[in-house]
């Protein structure tokens, strides 16, 4: 008797379940290739720097987790991703039990304090084993799903307007309708003439808004906004410096449109501090939450606060961490300001069957776990030695 590959069985109950013991847990540091290269917070990316967690059960079923290096926003350089996982975390799964997954999250966070993109990445791969280990989707894991998919926002940030413009029409023409300008970089005139020519090529629907990735000063980003009215944004994210929340509070109060957080959240309390402070909304990475379950729980508190929520990825993350961030989008309340699942910017991913862009929407996974394919041949290919 044979039986369809495409039928599975029903997941398991809770009491059915024999113990999901941990083999062995690899950090695997990897580097890889942009389409182009991309300047973020004053650095220029060819390669995105990431590290992979590799966990096996007993039974040889693996569950797979990532995490991007961020040493401007998180702290996490590749090299501290990798000990962090390697001589403090993984020591603690192995031999344990993976349904246990929210003890041992607790357990590793005690035992290794910050380190947000280790946790997550860790975290990651212990539900990713967990959901296939009970032939379920991960979100199921974490509440449900309330939403299918999600409609991805494209980042422009080329060195000329002309090029801006192009690239969205190219990215209109694949499916994007939701557009972020990286803003910060050029002359101020530049900057404003720029966000304006742009709102103009896309036309008055396109939700349109600008990242400044910290790049103005209080002044500058005054200006930006008073001479960009006519272009409509819909929030402009991270003017300031994150620390300098007195001068967010003053930008905040006679602003135009509403002011976005990004490198300033890495946790509820900064969440609270900044909706104080005169926020609209905030972008929730998990990177710099420290995985999906506190993720889950700052969009709860946005919710409670009445801020906007933006979920993004790192630039730039392979369909492991899309997957993820794809399953946390279609679960928490809203995401009214987008979606950016970052897989796109990759000249080569590190799954089978990258998450496709469709009727301008990703949808998520259904299959068990993140529901993606590794191809550990690419992983090999790509690792860092």
């Amino acid at each position: 008797m044979t039986i369809d590959a495409d039928v599975r069985t029903a997941p398991l109950s809770a009491q059915d379940r024999p113990p999901l013991v941990i083999r062995r847990a690899d950090a695997i540091p990897v580097a890889l290739p942009l389409k182009k290269p991309m300047k973020m917070a004053g650095v220029n990316i060819t390669h995105a720097q990431n590290i992979l967690v590799r966990v096996e059960a007993k039974d040889g079923m693996v569950g797979w987790g990532e995490a991007a290096s961020a040493p401007t926003m998180t702290g996490d350089t590749l090299g501290g991703l990798v000990s962090a996982v390697r001589d403090h975390l993984a020591p603690l799964l192995t031999g344990a039990d993976a349904w246990e997954h929210a003890a041992l999250g607790r357990r590793m966070k005690a035992a290794l304090v910050g380190n947000s993109g280790a946790h997550s990445a860790v975290e990651m791969a212990l539900l990713d084993l967990a959901s296939r280990a009970a032939n379920t989707a991960l979100i199921d894991l974490v509440g449900g799903a309330v939403r299918p998919g999600v409609a991805p926002m494209w980042l422009l940030g080329n060195k000329t307007t002309e090029d801006d413009i192009a690239e969205a029409h190219e990215r209109e023409a694949a499916g994007f309708h939701f557009f972020k300008l990286k803003v910060g970089v050029k002359p101020l005139a530049a900057e404003i003439e720029g966000t304006l020519a742009l709102r103009a090529a896309l036309g008055p629907d396109v939700p349109l808004c600008a990242d400044a990735n910290c790049g103005f000063t209080l002044d500058a980003a005054r200006r930006y906004l008073d001479g960009t009215r006519a272009a409509d944004l819909l929030f402009l994210e991270q003017p300031l410096e994150p620390a300098d929340l007195d001068g967010f509070t003053t930008l905040a109060r006679g602003a135009p449109v509403p002011l976005g957080v990004d490198e300033g959240i890495h946790s509820c309390a900064d969440i609270e501090a900044h909706a104080r402070a005169g926020a609209g909304g905030v972008s929730l990475k998990l990177i710099k939450l420290g995985g999906i379950g506190p993720t889950l729980e700052a969009a709860q508190l946005c919710r409670h606060l009445g801020l906007k929520v933006n979920v993004a990825s790192k630039i730039a993350e392979s369909s492991i961490a899309s997957a993820a961030l794809l399953h946390l989008a279609c679960a928490i309340p809203a995401s009214d300001w987008g979606v950016s699942l970052t897989h796109f910017y990759l000249a080569e991913d590190l799954v089978k069957r990258p998450l496709p862009l469709g009727d301008g929407i990703v949808a998520r996974p259904t299959g068990p776990g993140l529901g993606v394919e590794v191809n550990e041949a690419a992983v090999k290919r790509f690792a860092v030695k």
